[in-house]
């Protein structure tokens, strides 16, 4: 038996994993194999789609995003497969996509249902006797369009594995999950100077590579939503951590309208060198204690921080470095940032 689908599909990656090294495309047959489907697209690091098969059960190539299939390997993925017309219809589209190869992945079908057009077929459980799929669920609940687009939404702005780096100190007190700027990435020095310093503390950090080559640096909005469901993916390694954020540039206004968002779920914001005035609409709403921290020679992002501080309704202050400029690169400045970004986490975080 299975909780969920979330179950089934979280047991079903661990049957794809040797899959992994091959970055395949992860297809949900529609409605209910979707949240199978993501289950086994996060674990896998791969891409989401939802499989087009139309009412009929033929298959019409595939749906979302458009997540293109040639030369790849498709993974299709059901809640279970009665008949397996679905499964056949979906499998043989993304071949005729242009698919490289297809595997039909669910955690159980009945043994009549065969798949031929699928390079492999991968299930947990094959009944002998004629049962529903439902059955082999506690919770087989509907799964609707709206359901289906919220989590190809999540699995869209979910961070990539490839571009995570988790550090967690034994006994760590709170995480901090750095926000980078535009033209930046998890590879930032400064941001690096800043994480060694906060490990001293015994502060875990996760660095992640917020933007993608392809995307607008200013659709903070989109970038906010990514930095919310990263901290979901750090709540499910990291239980019960305070998660503080630290965000450059316009990483700190995606920082500052996420913490917005979350609320309570974010104890502590540290913002060097931000755009606080990007979260215009949202900084009202931040809870979380806000540090903000500015160069002395970055004259118009002073200004627009000491403007943003009269909006903010949380605890905060504003720090002004001496003699610093925007990237904080004269000698001593920013082991001043590192300081005080680890005096205002160690204080916010570890209560």
């Amino acid at each position: 038996m299975f909780i969920d689908r979330a179950d089934a599909g979280r047991r079903l990656a661990v049957r794809l994993l040797h899959l992994a090294s091959e970055e395949p495309v992860v297809l949900g047959l529609p409605e209910g194999g979707v949240p199978v489907a993501f289950e086994v697209a996060r674990e896998l690091d791969a891409p989401l789609d939802v499989a087009g098969v139309s009412a009929e059960g033929e298959g019409t190539g595939h749906g979302g995003d458009g997540v293109a299939l040639a030369g790849r390997t498709v993974i299709v993925v059901g809640d279970g497969l009665a008949s397996g017309s679905t499964a056949r219809a979906a499998c043989a589209a993304a071949r005729a996509s242009g698919a490289a190869r297809v595997v039909m992945a669910a955690p159980l079908r009945a043994r009549e249902a065969v798949v031929p057009e699928a390079d492999e077929v991968v299930c947990l459980i094959e009944p002998e006797g004629p049962r529903a799929v439902g059955e082999w669920y506690e919770d087989f609940g509907q799964v609707t369009e709206a359901d289906v687009s919220a989590m190809l939404g999540r699995a869209a702005t979910a961070p990539r594995a490839r571009d995570v780096e988790l550090t967690a100190p034994q006994g760590a007190g709170g995480m901090v999950v750095f926000a980078h700027g535009g033209g930046s990435s998890r590879h930032s020095p400064r941001n690096r100077r800043v994480a060694a310093a906060l490990h001293e503390v015994r502060l875990g950090t996760l660095l992640f590579d917020l933007t993608r080559p392809e995307e607008d640096v200013f659709d903070v909005p989109l970038l906010a939503r990514r930095l919310s469901e990263t901290v979901r993916w750090v709540r499910e390694r990291t239980q019960g951590a305070s998660i503080g954020y630290y965000g450059a540039s316009t990483g700190a206004a995606a920082a500052l309208w996420s913490a917005a968002e979350l609320g309570d779920d974010i104890a502590a914001v540290v913002s060097r060198g931000g755009r606080p005035d990007l979260a215009g609409p949202r900084l009202a709403g931040v809870t979380a204690p806000t540090l903000l921290i500015v160069g002395e020679r970055d004259e118009p992002v002073l200004t627009l921080n000491r403007s943003a501080q009269e909006r903010l309704r949380c605890p905060n202050k504003l720090e002004i470095v001496r003699g610093a400029t925007h990237l904080f690169a004269e000698p001593g400045t920013l082991d001043t940032v590192a300081e005080l970004a680890r005096a205002w986490f160690v204080r916010h975080l570890n209560r």
